[in-house]
Formats: C-alpha cells, sequence, structure tokens
C-alpha cells in the first residue's frame, strides 16, 4: 500500500511537471546496415574482416527536466546491438546479437546565468560532438565502442565575455571501462585504450566579420594498464582560423604537441590541415568544390623509445574515412588512430534536389615514415594508398532521414606485396527522432 501511495504521488508529480512544460521527452532510432571487406589487413587471403555484414540498431530515450529558464537536468539512455547477417566476417563469426547493454549516454545538469554572471556550467555526462571546431582534437570520448557513444564525464565552465568571445575550461576523466553510471547487460565493455583524463582551455573568438579563431590548450594523462612504462603526459597547444570571403572559404588547424612517457621518453608531434572551399550557390545543383591537405608526423616504431608520431588527443573517429580506420588497428593498436599521415584530398558536394545531397571524394595518402613494426604486415614505402567515396544523403521527413555510403580503397607500398587487395567499406542508414 505504502509503496502505491509513493507512485501515485509521484505520477502526480511527473503530470503537473510535463502539463506545465517543466519536462520534454524525445525518442531516436538509427537503423544500418554495414559491410566490410579487407579493412583490416587488405589481404583476401586472410579472412579479416572478410565480408562482415551485420545490422547496427541503436535507440535513445531522453528527457529534459526545465528546472527554471536557466536551469535543467538531462537524461538520456542507449543501446546499440549488433546483429549478423552472416557469420563469414571477423566482426559477426560467432554472433548473432552482440553489444546489448543499455547505458547512460548523457547525465548532465545545466547552469546558465550563473549568479547573474555571464558563465554557464554543464556537469555530468556529455557530449562533443563538433562543438569545438570540426573534430581534429575533440570529438570523441569513447572511440573503442564506436559510434555506440561519443561521451565525455566531464565538467565544462564556459565564460562569456561577450557575443562574439568566450572561453570553455574542461576537467574530463574517460576511463577504459564505464565504471561511474550503472549498465543494464553489462559485458565489461571497453570504451577507451587507455584510462584518459584532461584539462581543456578552448577559447572561440571573431576576430571580425570574416574571421573566427580557435585557440586551445590541452593538457591530457594516457594510462595503459597493460603497458605502465608508457603512461603519457601530453600537452597539445594549437589553433583552429576560418576565413570567409564570398564565395569563398579558407579553413585550418595547426598544434604542436610535447611530453614526456613515464620512461622518461619524450613525445613530440606536429598536426594541421589546410581546406580551401568554393561555393557555387546560384548554380544548378549548389555544388561546392573543395582542395584540402593535412599533416599528421610520424613515427615508424612507436612501441618504446621517443616518439614524434601525432597522438589524436580525443579524435578516433572517422575523420578521413570509415573504412581505413582499421587499417591503424596493427599500425598503432587501435583503429582511428590518426598518425603518420599527408593527406590530400578534393572533395565535391552538390544538391541533386531539394532535399538529396551528394558527396564525391578522392583521397591520396602517405605515410612520413615508412612502419618499422607490425612485420610482415607492411612495406617499406610511403604510399599508403588511394581512397575514394560515395555518399549520397536523403532528408524524408523533418524527422526522419537516411544515407548511402559508399568508400573504396586501394593499398600502396606500405604494405608488404600481401597486404595490397582492394576494401571496401558499404553502409546504407535510416534514422528517425521524435
Amino acid at each position: 500500500m505504502k509503496r502505491l501511495v509513493l507512485f501515485l504521488a509521484f505520477m502526480g508529480f511527473a503530470v503537473s511537471v510535463f502539463a506545465e512544460g517543466m519536462f520534454d521527452a524525445g525518442v531516436y532510432l538509427r537503423l544500418r546496415q554495414e559491410y566490410f571487406d579487407n579493412a583490416f589487413d587488405f589481404n583476401d587471403d586472410s579472412g579479416i574482416f572478410k565480408d562482415d555484414n551485420y545490422f547496427r540498431i541503436k535507440a535513445s530515450l531522453w528527457g529534459k527536466f526545465n528546472f527554471s529558464e536557466d536551469v535543467n537536468f538531462f537524461v538520456k539512455l542507449t543501446a546499440e546491438p549488433k546483429i549478423a547477417i552472416y557469420d563469414d566476417g571477423a566482426i559477426a563469426k560467432g554472433n548473432d546479437v552482440w553489444d546489448d547493454e543499455i547505458f547512460f549516454d548523457n547525465l548532465y545538469l545545466d547552469v546558465r546565468n550563473l549568479f547573474g554572471m555571464p558563465v554557464d556550467i554543464r556537469l555530468g555526462r556529455q557530449d562533443f560532438l563538433m562543438t569545438h571546431g570540426e573534430g581534429f582534437v575533440i570529438m570523441d570520448g569513447t572511440p573503442y565502442d564506436g559510434s555506440r557513444s561519443v561521451y565525455f564525464n566531464a565538467a565544462k565552465v564556459t565564460v562569456r565575455f561577450n557575443e562574439k568571445n568566450s572561453i570553455d575550461l574542461i576537467y574530463a576523466d574517460n576511463p577504459q571501462v564505464d565504471e561511474y553510471l550503472p549498465v543494464i547487460n553489462w559485458q565489461d565493455r571497453t570504451v577507451v585504450k587507455t584510462d584518459e583524463n584532461a584539462f581543456i582551455l578552448y577559447v572561440k573568438s571573431k576576430a571580425g566579420d570574416n574571421l573566427s579563431l580557435e585557440p586551445y590548450y590541452i593538457y591530457k594523462f594516457e594510462d595503459n594498464p597493460a603497458a605502465p612504462a608508457r603512461k603519457l603526459t601530453l600537452n597539445t597547444v594549437g589553433n583552429r582560423a576560418v576565413f570567409d570571403f564570398d564565395p569563398w572559404r579558407l579553413r585550418g588547424e595547426l598544434a604542436y604537441q610535447f611530453g614526456e612517457y613515464k620512461d622518461k621518453s619524450d613525445r613530440e608531434a606536429w598536426g594541421g590541415y589546410v581546406y580551401l572551399t568554393r561555393f557555387f550557390k546560384e548554380t544548378k545543383l549548389s555544388p561546392s568544390v573543395e582542395v584540402g591537405y593535412a599533416y599528421l608526423s610520424g613515427e615508424s616504431d612507436p612501441t618504446a623509445g621517443d616518439d614524434s608520431g601525432w597522438d589524436p588527443v580525443f579524435s578516433k573517429w572517422p575523420w578521413i574515412s570509415e573504412l581505413y580506420i582499421f587499417g591503424y588497428a596493427i599500425e598503432r593498436g587501435e583503429p582511428a588512430y590518426w598518425t603518420n599521415l599527408q593527406l590530400w584530398r578534393i572533395k565535391a558536394d552538390m544538391k541533386l534536389a531539394d532535399k538529396t545531397g551528394l558527396s564525391l571524394a578522392y583521397n591520396y595518402l602517405k605515410a612520413n615514415e615508412a612502419q618499422k613494426t607490425g612485420a610482415p604486415f607492411f612495406g617499406t614505402g610511403d604510399e599508403r594508398g588511394h581512397l575514394a567515396h560515395v555518399i549520397l544523403t536523403q532528408k524524408f521527413t523533418k524527422n526522419v532521414d537516411g544515407h548511402l555510403h559508399f568508400e573504396y580503397f586501394k593499398p600502396g607500398d606500405f604494405y608488404a606485396s600481401d597486404n595490397r587487395d582492394d576494401a571496401i567499406f558499404l553502409r546504407w542508414q535510416l534514422q528517425m527522432s521524435f
């Protein structure tokens, strides 16, 4: 009887809160089918990532409690089980359904205009999805689980000096496995290769009508229990700039890294990119053409001693390619560890119809140094290979959209002669939000 009374009281409170506009809720659903062939070692005979074919079903339920105009609490639960279509490949082999946990994807408190000052605070599990630049150093806090989640366990303070200038101060703590919040159907899943925490200062500034600058500093710790001597303290100092001079846009980013491993070895690296885009808004199909270059310093033997390879910081995601991220699994021990790379890219985007988009890109990839570890996987050259993508997007309704995504990779002499078979990636996606 007591439980019934408490339940009815809670339901009455919830109904009144919802009726007064204090509570919002929503549902997100994403359905994907993904197919990989040779996306790990580029070898037809190995059977690794050979004909991997499976569904990924991501579902999220979120709620937002609006205590006042400036204070709210947000929570989101997510699950993304994978369902094998057939088990010839390495991912799906021996599995029918897997990765079917339910976890707290977000859980944070927002306080804006703290004590009447231009200061905002967000405390708890939150996403930094394209909130700081375009994902070059800050994007995914849980890269080991793919796009299942991208959260950071973090505290963020934003100080707004005026409409054009602000600074974010962030502390993030991302352990290898989720230890801060409960998980339903826990499968001891690794979400980060190393225990990671960091202090971040990120400035957003409008230097003029056409120029924006985003200088930043990241002080990060990486601790891999499997290699305690390689515990890393890393500093990353950089700046992103975007200059619009219609119909052109020039954007770029440059960062310098320095730090030290526990065994007293040094780490020093450079990374950056520059892209020039020309828009043809008044032309049929409203196309844009982009050319660009990216550089990430390299290290041929990263297992011991000094390391000159670029550290992706919090950006181990499909920055360049969904397919090629797995090529780094042997090279650096985890997917999407972008490093030791020169990239030349040309890309064209266009609108085939009002709600239909098409993206075409060609990428030429080189290494700064030939790889010394991981034999016999690697060759003696520095040409990683040629990578192309075709992406077709469709907006069906306000709440429903989808895409078709195809990538093709032709390996070069950076890989051993037995590891130069072409690789492909194919995905279709449908997502809905209400």
